[in-house]
C-alpha cells in the first residue's frame, strides 16, 4: 500500500489506460468532440506516467552521478519521444510529424527550459557558473548533427533518399557512440562542476524527496514499467488526437508539440529545480543534452522506419524553422562562452521561445 501511495500517478496512468481500451470504439463512434476530451484526459495521463519516468531517473541518476546521470535522464526523455511518435506515424502518417517534433523538442529545450531556468535561477543567485566545456561541446555537437540530418537532406535528390538515410543512420550512430565514450572516460569532467557548500542549500530537500523511492532496482523497475504505459496510451491517443483535430482548423505544429511537451516535461520540472538551486551545470547538462539526444538519436530510429516502409519521411527543416534553429544556436554559442548564465541571456532565449510559439501558431 505504501508503494501504491507512493505512485499514485502511475495508478491513475494505469486506470487511464484500462478505460481508455475498453472505450476506445466508443469514443471514437461518437464523434469528434468526444475524441478530443478523450485525448485530453488521456494526453494528462501520460504526462502523470512521465513525471514518474522522470522521478525513478532522477534516483538512477543520483546514485551513478554525472554524466551518467543526465545520461539516464535524457534518454528516458528521448525513449518516451521515440515510442509516441513511432505509435503516432503507424496510425496517422503525416510528412512532417517526425521533422516538427525534433524542431519543437530543440526549440523547447534549449529556449524554453534552459531559457526560464537561467531567469529564474539569475533573478535568485545573479551569475550561475558551470563547465564552459560541456556548453561549447553540446553546441557543436547539435549544430553538427542538425545540419547533416535537418538541414543537408533539403538538398538531396528524391531518388537517393534512401542512400543518404543509410548515411545518417551509420553516422549518427558513430557520433553518439564517441561521444559516450568521451563523455564518460577521457573528457567526463567536461559535463560536471565541483560547487562549494554554499550551493548545496537544498540538498537536504532533494534528499527527503528521494528518500522513500532510493531502491535502485524498483525505480529501474518503475521506469520500464511507466515507459510501457506510456507507449499503450499513446496508442489510443494517437487515434484520437487525429479524430479530434481534424478539420478544427488548429495550427499543424499542434500535434508535433504535444509530443515535445509531453517529452520534455520531467525535464522542465528537474531543471528548474536545479536553476534555484544555484547548479546551473545540470541545467546545461539537461537541456543540451536532451537536445543533442534528440536529434542524434530519435533522427535514426526515423530514418530506420522509413527505409523498413519504403517511403522517405520529410526530415528537412522549412526555412522559417531553419533560421529559427540557427538563430537559437548562435545565442546559445553567445550566452554559454564563459561559464556564466544570467537572466538577460535566459530572456534571450525565452523570447526565442515565444516567437517559436508565435510561428506555431501562424501555422509556419
Amino acid at each position: 500500500m505504501k508503494l501504491v501511495k507512493q505512485e499514485t500517478f502511475l495508478v491513475i496512468a494505469l486506470l487511464a489506460m484500462v478505460i481508455a481500451y475498453a472505450v476506445e470504439h466508443s469514443v471514437l463512434a461518437a464523434g469528434q468532440t468526444a475524441a478530443l476530451i478523450a485525448s485530453v484526459l488521456i494526453i494528462a495521463a501520460i504526462l502523470l506516467a512521465a513525471l514518474r519516468v522522470a522521478h525513478h531517473a532522477e534516483i538512477l541518476a543520483e546514485k551513478v552521478g554525472e554524466p551518467y546521470g543526465t545520461m539516464i535522464l535524457t534518454l528516458s526523455a528521448v525513449l518516451v519521444e521515440v515510442v509516441i511518435l513511432a505509435i503516432m506515424t503507424s496510425h496517422t502518417p503525416s510528412p512532417t510529424l517526425m521533422r516538427d517534433t525534433v524542431y519543437s523538442a530543440v526549440m523547447l529545450d534549449i529556449n524554453g527550459i534552459l531559457g526560464l531556468a537561467a531567469i529564474l535561477g539569475g533573478l535568485k543567485h545573479g551569475e550561475q557558473k558551470y563547465n564552459v566545456d560541456s556548453g561549447n561541446t553540446y553546441i557543436v555537437m547539435i549544430l553538427t548533427a542538425l545540419g547533416i540530418s535537418m538541414i543537408v537532406p533539403e538538398f538531396i535528390p528524391q531518388g537517393q533518399w534512401q542512400v543518404y538515410s543509410i548515411f545518417i543512420i551509420i553516422t549518427m550512430v558513430a557520433m553518439y557512440g564517441m561521444f559516450l565514450r568521451l563523455q564518460t572516460g577521457q573528457h567526463s569532467y567536461f559535463f560536471s562542476y565541483t560547487y562549494g557548500s554554499r550551493t548545496h542549500g537544498t540538498d537536504g530537500e532533494e534528499d527527503e524527496h528521494h528518500g522513500g523511492n532510493g531502491n535502485t532496482r524498483l525505480s529501474a523497475a518503475l521506469l520500464v514499467g511507466g515507459l510501457i504505459l506510456i507507449g499503450a496510451l499513446a496508442e489510443v491517443m494517437s487515434k484520437t488526437l487525429s479524430l479530434g483535430l481534424h478539420g478544427t482548423g488548429v495550427p499543424p505544429m499542434t500535434a508535433a508539440l504535444v509530443v515535445a511537451v509531453i517529452s520534455a516535461s520531467p525535464e522542465i520540472l528537474t531543471a528548474l529545480r536545479s536553476a534555484l538551486a544555484n547548479r546551473m551545470q545540470g541545467v546545461v547538462n539537461i537541456a543540451l543534452g536532451a537536445s543533442l539526444s534528440t536529434i542524434i538519436l530519435t533522427v535514426p530510429v526515423i530514418e530506420g522506419l522509413a527505409l523498413i516502409r519504403g517511403e522517405p519521411i520529410y526530415m528537412a527543416l522549412s526555412p522559417t524553422q531553419t533560421v529559427m534553429m540557427l538563430l537559437t544556436l548562435l545565442a546559445a554559442a553567445i550566452n554559454l562562452h564563459d561559464g556564466e548564465t544570467n537572466a538577460i541571456e535566459g530572456l534571450t532565449h525565452f523570447v526565442l521561445f515565444a516567437t517559436f510559439l508565435m510561428l506555431a501558431a501562424m501555422g509556419l
